[in-house]
């Protein structure tokens, strides 16, 4: 692995190690004692069907309890040999740790690659005083493992980990650059604390009906454990009502969902029960944290001289309620974890404003007006719904010739498909945008969810253009500014093909001026592409984040 290797796997290290070395350490006994517990709390349903109501050991009853019982056993027991056979230690290059029965796996993060520090805990680990610490490294192992995790330290050691790895040098100037130009990045800053209205905006979701099957299901299945009859009940409530079958059917779905909402509710309280964001003292000058959480609490450390830009992401049913999360361009950390998330869904004045105190940048990049695309671009979005019209509506004709249908079918399914096509064709037309300030790239775009990022200049490690033969007639093409933080492309899309150079060399300057100069040209007759990449950007030093789309 030698000094370029940030993270390493393989066999035991090989004896005779320096003596001066910090000594292996084990994991904190205490997690047995958590296990043991966990072992009785599954065995409890058992004992109380059992032994206290005497409900009849049938199998029906007898597999779901011991599905219940052996699940957390088996859990107990893994814990226990994982105790057993792990050891960590902390040097003053590597964190290291090694584990194994049958295999035995060594592996280490080098100090000055660690991208974060997290520790959470559930309930029991969290009464015993144990935390879950992760120490991220921005890069997967050879067994797709992200970070390096220790579980479960004492939350005295957790709390040192923290302190030794990431704030440990705190004193320690940031590089140039780092504050931005709006002034230094202030530690000690509160961003946002949780709001109880914020839930508002949480639990109105699709995933109201999902949670709702989640509880029903397991209060069915718990029910009739115990011998009781759920269905029966609910049947004969249904009789005594007398509501006919088409009310019946309405006041179902409606009670459904108000029971899913209640779920998003609880579970949106559960997750986000003293939610803090902050910047404080850390590694090259200032860490952003997020805390948060009641039964499983969990804090996210992220390094601020690795931060790049930020998202403001908006689905289509939450722009609706203007609502809006907040995600970190970072590199070391995926877009598609949870740690690149500093807000929950919250309103979109409130997302603008913690967006903007993150970035800590004079003239707000994210409230920068932005340029808008051609009308060639919402031609080329109509043209794709009245052809995925055309293409479904001709799927169910020949469904209905098949079948013996009524013709109707197919002619109700366009005309229930186009206005949606369109509708979406409209909303990704008015989604498109981008704009240049002194310091960052601001990119718009997406109809389903539309994603507004500032990207900082200085991370652009390479530009692309590209150009479809329908783009190409309709007079339009794609930028996309790579880098190695956050999704690893960061698209300017369809916009007027004539400007597509110009805003390029904003982001590049000396690289595409030479690409001009020497009057390059696409590869081939149906898509046309330009492409400019430069190690000298502050983003291509880093490694990649694994993101969708990476590369360039």
């Amino acid at each position: 692995d030698g000094e370029d290797g940030v993270v390493h796997e393989g066999g035991a290290p090989a004896a005779g190690e320096d003596p001066d070395l910090p000594p292996w350490q084990r994991l904190n006994p205490r997690m047995i004692l958590t296990d043991a517990l966990r072992v009785l709390f599954s065995l409890t349903p058992g004992i109380i069907a059992l032994g206290v109501v005497r409900v009849e050991p049938t199998a029906g009853v007898l597999w779901p309890l011991g599905f219940i019982a052996v699940w957390g056993a088996i859990g107990a027991a893994a814990d226990v040999l994982r105790w057993v056979t792990t050891r960590y230690r902390v040097t003053d290059t590597y964190v290291e740790r090694r584990t194994g029965l049958f295999v035995r796996t060594y592996r280490s993060i080098r100090r000055d690659r660690i991208r974060s520090v997290d520790a959470d805990a559930r309930l029991l680990r969290r009464l015993a005083g144990l935390r879950r610490v992760r120490i991220g490294a921005g890069q997967a192992s050879v067994a797709m493992e992200s970070a390096l995790e220790l579980d479960a330290v004492s939350r005295e050691d957790a709390r040192r980990l923290r302190e030794n790895l990431l704030e440990h040098r705190s004193s320690a100037p940031a590089p140039d650059g780092d504050g931005g130009k709006g002034g230094a990045r202030i530690a000690g800053e509160v961003y946002a604390t949780l709001r109880p209205w914020w839930v508002l905006y949480n639990m109105a979701s699709v995933w109201a009906f999902f949670m709702a099957a989640g509880l029903l299901w397991g209060t069915y299945w718990m029910l009739t454990i115990f011998g009781l009859d759920p269905a029966g009940w609910v049947t004969s409530l249904i009789d005594r009502a007398g509501l006919g079958t088409a009310a019946t059917v309405v006041l179902g779905i409606a009670l459904v969902w108000l029971l899913g909402v209640g779920g998003l509710a609880v579970n949106f309280f559960n997750e986000y029960a003293g939610f803090r964001l902050e910047r404080v003292p850390g590694e090259n000058g200032t860490v952003l944290r997020t805390t948060h959480g009641l039964l499983r609490t969990r804090e996210v450390n992220r390094d601020d001289h690795r931060l790049r830009g930020v998202t403001l992401s908006e689905p289509l049913p939450w722009r609706w309620m203007r609502s809006t999360e907040v995600h970190v361009i970072t590199t070391g950390l995926s877009m598609w974890g949870a740690a690149s998330t500093i807000l929950p869904r919250v309103p979109k004045s409130t997302a603008s404003r913690v967006a903007d105190a993150v970035l800590n940048i004079s003239g707000d990049p994210m409230r920068a007006p932005l340029r808008r695309h051609p009308g060639t671009a919402l031609r080329r979005r109509l043209g794709w719904a009245v052809g995925v019209t055309g293409a479904l509506t001709g799927a169910a004709a020949w469904v209905a010739a098949g079948t013996g249908w009524h013709p109707a079918v197919w002619w109700a399914t366009g005309a229930a498909v186009l206005p949606i096509a369109v509708g979406l064709a409209v909303a990704g037309h008015l989604a498109l945008g981008h704009a240049v300030t002194p310091s960052h790239l601001v990119t718009r775009y997406g109809a389903m969810n539309r994603r507004t990022s500032a990207l900082e200049t200085r991370a652009v490690s390479g530009v692309r253009i590209r150009q479809s033969l329908l783009q190409r007639r309709l007079g339009l093409a794609t930028v996309e500014f790579t880098t190695a933080a956050g999704w690893g492309r960061y698209p300017a899309v369809d916009m007027a093909a004539g400007e597509t150079a110009d805003l390029a060399a904003l982001a590049l300057p000396e690289e595409v001026g030479r690409f001009r100069a020497e009057g390059a040209t696409g590869p081939g007759p149906v898509a046309r592409r330009a492409e400019v990449v430069t190690g000298a950007g502050a983003g291509s030093a880093e490694e990649p984040t694994g993101g969708p789309g990476q590369g360039g």
